[in-house]
């Protein structure tokens, strides 16, 4: 019994004490598997250590098009997360859901959180903000498509492995040479053709994809990209260089098979997301180099600067305002140079702030990795335009499946590349109309 009265008083002060304060935790949905999303959870607990009053729970949700609509069943059922990941074409909709959505400038202000979107490339900021320059949500991973090829097979067939193709007549030469050599059976192939062969295409070319500033100006926006000649030359060009074996289709969408005609050496170059650097790197066992996505030389303008894919970061509301100050330091944390060059640096998506890509430079980042900085040089070549800032159409993504549904019917042979040009155009304005009208 003599130990009873110690154990009573230590009882008596745990019941008595004030209890510790509880973080507040931040539900963070995202659509990154694999080690991207183990570099989002490390980013997550970094924050998490680095303060004690809020704690970010990094939640995968599937695909980018299941994070966002699932987001928007959970907002419907009131129970939405404070920050879901959404890709760039889903910004549009995300733009529409007034009420649904906390802007990003809005949430700083509020919070007395230094935020300055003159820190951030002007080809980024540009995608994600209003028409007055306001930015809507919080640049995350953004990348561009580039040319990756191989080295080895350019000296195999006597070209110069230093000297990628700046324009398409040099695309077109050098794959003939390859497959005429024998150093590989295909000159290239391409993943996300949509994203590459219309919508940067065009922007590279600086001409519109769209009406009304590519959908920034409103939402009564028309596609007009039947109308530019320099973009059904290439993809008759396109088709004509598959039934030459010059070029392999690897299917729509995302292009899966892509990289497995590139890593086996069947393809001696690909064009992809600046983003699957470090895939690329794994999976190839030859020499990689690196350059920039063609043009026509002929076309006045070109080239101008490619846009950008990815995803941003959403603030949805209806949560504490306490819970919003945890939302508003956390971006402050990953707007950190230190932090945006550690993710630029171990995934291959853009350095979006200038400090981060000057610090990256520093630590010898890019001189220890040749042709690492050729994205953020490719997106910074000239000031966007009303062209080359970017989209924002409403129902995006569905256009999207037409787009890859009417481009394979294209480089199969059983369309023109104007015929699939005025399909898409056709179907697509049917879907901005249906846009326009919910929002109205």
């Amino acid at each position: 019994m003599k130990h009873s009265l110690p154990m009573m008083t230590a009882l008596t002060l745990a019941l008595t004490a004030p209890a510790a304060q509880a973080q507040v935790e931040i539900q963070w949905w995202h659509a990154m598997g694999g080690r991207l999303g183990e570099l989002i959870d490390e980013i997550a607990a970094n924050f998490n250590a680095s303060q004690s009053d809020y704690a970010v729970r990094p939640s995968f949700r599937g695909t980018y098009a299941e994070a966002m609509n699932g987001a928007i069943a959970a907002f419907r059922a009131g129970e939405q997360p404070h920050i879901v990941q959404v890709f760039e074409v889903g910004t549009g909709t995300m733009m529409a859901a007034e009420g649904a959505i906390y802007p990003l400038h809005q949430l700083m202000a509020d919070n007395n959180v230094p935020f300055d979107p003159a820190a951030y490339l002007p080809a980024v900021v540009g995608y994600y903000t209003d028409p007055e320059g306001n930015m809507l949500s919080f640049p995350f991973n953004s990348s561009t498509p580039i040319l990756y090829y191989n080295r080895d097979v350019f000296t195999a067939a006597g070209l110069n492995p230093d000297q990628p193709p700046r324009t398409w007549a040099e695309m077109e030469a050098m794959s003939r040479q390859i497959v005429t050599s024998g150093a590989a059976t295909c000159g290239f192939t391409t993943r996300w053709p949509s994203w590459v062969h219309l919508e940067n295409f065009l922007a590279w070319h600086n001409l519109p994809l769209g009406t009304q500033q590519n959908g920034f100006a409103g939402f009564d926006t028309e596609l007009v990209l039947n109308q530019h000649e320099p973009l059904i030359r290439h993809w008759d060009n396109m088709a004509r260089w598959q039934s030459e074996g010059l070029f392999s289709w690897a299917g729509g969408g995302p292009g899966p098979d892509a990289g497995p005609k590139f890593y086996s050496g069947e393809c001696a170059m690909m064009l992809e997301s600046s983003a699957g650097r470090a895939g690329v790197l794994s999976n190839a066992t030859f020499s990689v180099g690196y350059g920039m996505q063609p043009y026509y030389d002929d076309v006045a303008g070109a080239p101008q600067n490619t846009i950008i894919g990815g995803a941003t970061l959403w603030v949805l509301t209806g949560h504490e305002d306490a819970e919003y100050t945890g939302v508003a330091r956390f971006f402050e944390f990953l707007s950190s140079p230190e932090n945006q060059a550690w993710w630029h640096q171990n995934t291959g998506y853009l350095p979006i702030t200038q400090a981060s890509f000057d610090l990256t430079a520093s630590q010898g980042y890019y001189a220890a990795n040749p042709g690492a900085d050729i994205s953020i040089v490719q997106m910074n070549l000239n000031p966007p335009t009303e062209n080359s800032r970017g989209l924002r159409f409403g129902n995006f993504v569905q256009i999207r499946d037409i787009i890859s549904e009417e481009m394979e019917a294209m480089i199969m042979g059983t369309k023109t590349g104007q015929e699939a040009a005025d399909a898409i155009v056709a179907r697509g304005n049917d879907l901005l109309r249906e846009f326009e009208s919910a929002m109205q």
